[in-house]
């Protein structure tokens, strides 16, 4: 495959919003959150209520995307060793530690991977900001696009090397333009092919973004066997207008919340973004309100957390992911749909599943050796 093939942040409409104007022992988030009432996609995925059961402690997701802010103060309690593969010229990755700044030092449109990990897994009850899906979860920093683009050789190094570091989810919020599923099934491209199937084959979930062209079919690498292809929908429970529908050959799809991309801030996802570049049309320094399938993949990257947390293999994980998901408006279970897969991911149901295993079973089995 061509070095001059590349993927894109599957949020391109990050800024629209700025623009238009238990066990775990974890208490719930509320006033340590100050933005815990405008976080209505925890609420769409039934989060807070699964944290009675497993609040992601012990889990590890890889944020595979533009890097992560390694100074936020809603992030630092949740980070572990990163990687960076971009730009790293003819000797190859990695050659940083996944902060959102490059090897060059500087921040050329790199806030998305900063907005992702928060989402999944910022500090929850620490009185600043918001609170993430799995607030004990960790996350791994892995920066494969610089100025919201990057090669397929450079987003395989940094799956393979996410699973061979112990990550045990890894969040891909990027893809192709539609059509580019062409490339692998022709045989054109199979690096990042072949680093989702070697995840899979090492017990770790691969959830990857739709796209945002509103078109029939997950875009790559949400297309590809056994990645987990995450459509958007809105506050409202509605597939958000420029989501991709979550069909793909293999049929693991699902829904989240990712926004609305049209109307008010309030109206998409507000997470973490490098400090000090928040937008000030939606009155934040250090949070931003991006709307995406970006946006939603990390909202199930965060439940996967949560159920990896319990003790499950990846087959485990992935089951409970599909079959408690509900469709909108019937809340059906087990059925699948055109527009939303098996439909939105629900926490609680999720962590209710049976599958879990003792604490101390906890990567004990042959999948995550």
């Amino acid at each position: 495959m061509h070095r001059s093939s590349r993927l894109t942040m599957a949020a391109s409409l990050v800024g629209v919003a700025a623009l238009l104007g238990t066990s775990a022992g974890l208490a719930q988030a509320g006033p340590g959150d100050p933005l815990r009432a405008e976080q209505w996609g925890l609420d769409q995925v039934r989060a807070e209520r699964a944290w009675a059961t497993t609040t992601g402690r012990g889990a590890v997701v890889a944020v595979v995307d533009t890097g992560v802010d390694l100074t936020h103060p809603d992030l630092q309690g949740n980070l572990v060793a990163g990687a960076t593969f971009t730009g790293c010229g003819a000797a190859g990755g990695p050659c940083g530690n996944g902060d959102f700044r490059g090897p060059d030092g500087q921040n050329n449109g790199d806030e998305h991977g900063t907005h992702v990990a928060g989402t999944v897994a910022a500090v929850a009850n620490n009185g600043i900001g918001v609170a993430g899906v799995a607030p004990n979860a960790r996350i791994m920093p892995v920066k494969v696009l610089e100025d919201g683009s990057g090669t397929f050789e450079d987003i395989a190094a940094g799956i393979r090397w996410s699973v061979d570091h112990g990550a045990d989810v890894i969040n891909m919020s990027l893809g192709g333009l539609a059509g580019t599923q062409v490339l692998t099934l022709t045989g054109l491209e199979s690096s990042v092919t072949e680093a989702i199937a070697y995840a899979g084959a090492r017990g770790t979930s691969v959830i990857v973004a739709a796209g945002n062209s509103a078109t029939a079919f997950c875009n790559t690498p949400a297309w590809e066997p056994g990645a987990i292809c995450v459509a958007s929908t809105d506050r409202n429970e509605l597939k958000s207008w420029f989501s991709e529908l979550p069909n793909k050959p293999d049929l693991k799809a699902v829904a989240a919340p990712g926004g609305a991309g049209l109307t008010s801030c309030e109206d998409d996802i507000v997470s973490t973004v490098p400090v000090g570049t928040g937008a000030a049309s939606c009155g934040q320094t250090d949070y931003d309100y991006y709307a995406g399938t970006s946006m939603a993949t990390p909202h199930v990257a965060g439940v996967a957390a949560l159920l990896f947390a319990q003790g499950r293999t990846r087959a485990a994980v992935e089951d409970a992911l599909l079959t408690t998901a509900r469709q909108p408006v019937t809340g059906l279970r087990g059925t699948y749909s055109p527009a939303y897969g098996w439909g939105i991911v629900d926490a609680t149901a999720a962590v209710a599943q049976p599958g879990a295993t003792p604490p101390n079973g906890r990567k004990g089995g042959p999948e995550k050796r």
